[in-house]
């Protein structure tokens, strides 16, 4: 594994549409947080890893570029990454990676996600993800794939919308306790079932809300991180997987790409038995049936078995597995990449125990993140412990 790596800092901006702020200013918000945290400055920092969604959002050329002063990068080694969704976790990983490998003694990743900007609607970015000549002259979207998912999901297992219902239920209601969330509001199931319709069976209230905002982590060798904090979090083990963007020739009850991306992080980190040694998750949850996929991708429980744990209230706060207790994508908001970085910010809160009103019941030692990007075909994994 190389050198021990830790997380010894973390910022956040509120998650909100925001007018006036620029996709730099988002970046300088977060990173100034994130060392105010660990008492670091920037000359501390020997390399910036940041991660962004298409430039298509900004609507700006060269975004990494554009982005690097604001996230602190001038006259620093510095690399964007991009897998989709999943760009917040494997952002984490690139920052790992320069550290275990002795090449560098601290890392500064963040993720910036500026998604208002885009008109009509983000959604219009994403159509040239599909394939040329057999998809896009169907003029899709991301919500027809959801919604065939999500159909193909609850056909295999019988489930009703009201048992996915509950995963909206239970983090929009988490996230009352964020201070960044977006909108925080208290829902019901019959809520999520009244909402509107977009593409059957996906409702509004399935859906995370577009946001925009950034994340920021500071990431030391093991001899800073004794240095500047008696309480590091360790990253354990990094995983990713990419499939064929062709996800017609899938099934799309399971989410093998997950799956593989877990098992490289678990081996990794000694994890043998994921439901017993994994204390805490932060899967992506863009719709609610997402956290129930990615937790059986992530073999926290068998296939098909997430809804009844959900059910049975194994996943809430004070449960035996608590999933999302920051109240993830779909309570806080979802600025695509700073989505994903949030996830292992919170478990770095929580495992610190600074985590405030969504601290979890039990004390954890050990967390799993997870993050999903493109076409079904992206999964990136990160494993932390104490």
């Amino acid at each position: 594994m190389g050198n021990r790596v830790a997380i010894v800092g973390a910022g956040m901006t509120k998650f909100v549409r925001r007018a006036q702020e620029t996709g730099k200013e988002l970046c300088y918000e977060a990173a100034k947080m994130a060392l105010d945290s660990c008492d670091m400055n920037l000359d501390q920092i020997d390399a910036v890893a940041l991660g962004t969604a298409p430039d298509t959002f900004d609507g700006v050329h060269m975004k990494g570029e554009y982005l690097s002063d604001g996230a602190g990068a001038f006259g620093k080694p510095y690399m964007r990454s991009y897998v989709g969704g999943g760009t917040g976790v494997f952002s984490v990983a690139q920052g790992w990676y320069h550290i275990a490998s002795g090449l560098m003694d601290t890392c500064l990743v963040i993720c910036e996600e500026k998604m208002s900007s885009y008109r009509p609607h983000p959604q219009g970015a994403f159509l040239t993800i599909f394939d040329h000549t057999t998809e896009r002259p169907l003029k899709p979207n991301l919500l027809w794939i959801f919604a065939l998912e999500m159909n193909r999901y609850m056909s295999t297992y019988g489930l009703r919308k009201e048992d996915i219902a509950l995963v909206a239920v239970k983090n929009k209601n988490n996230a009352l306790d964020h201070p960044c969330a977006q909108i925080a509001k208290a829902v019901t199931v019959k809520d999520i079932l009244n909402s509107e319709v977009l593409a059957w069976p996906v409702q509004r209230l399935d859906v995370s809300p577009v946001s925009d905002g950034a994340v920021a982590l500071i990431l030391t060798n093991e001899t800073i991180a004794r240095r500047v904090t008696n309480k590091p979090v360790w990253i354990e083990g990094v995983g990713w997987s990419l499939e064929t963007s062709y996800w017609t020739n899938r099934d799309l009850c399971y989410p093998r790409y997950v799956e593989e991306a877990a098992r490289m992080a678990y081996k990794m980190a000694g994890v043998t038995c994921p439901r017993q040694q994994i204390h805490v998750a932060e899967p992506y949850d863009p719709f609610d049936y997402k956290e129930l996929h990615h937790m059986e991708g992530l073999m926290l429980c068998g296939k098909g078995e997430a809804p009844q744990m959900t059910v049975d209230g194994i996943t809430q706060r004070d449960g035996e597995l608590p999933v999302c207790p920051s109240g993830g994508l779909l309570g806080v908001g979802n600025p695509i990449a700073a989505a994903g970085l949030m996830k292992v910010a919170e478990l770095f809160w929580q495992l610190r125990g600074e985590a405030g009103k969504r601290q979890i019941a039990r004390k954890p030692k050990r967390g799993v993140a997870q993050a999903w990007g493109d076409l079904m075909q992206v999964g990136t994994v990160v494993v932390v412990g104490i």
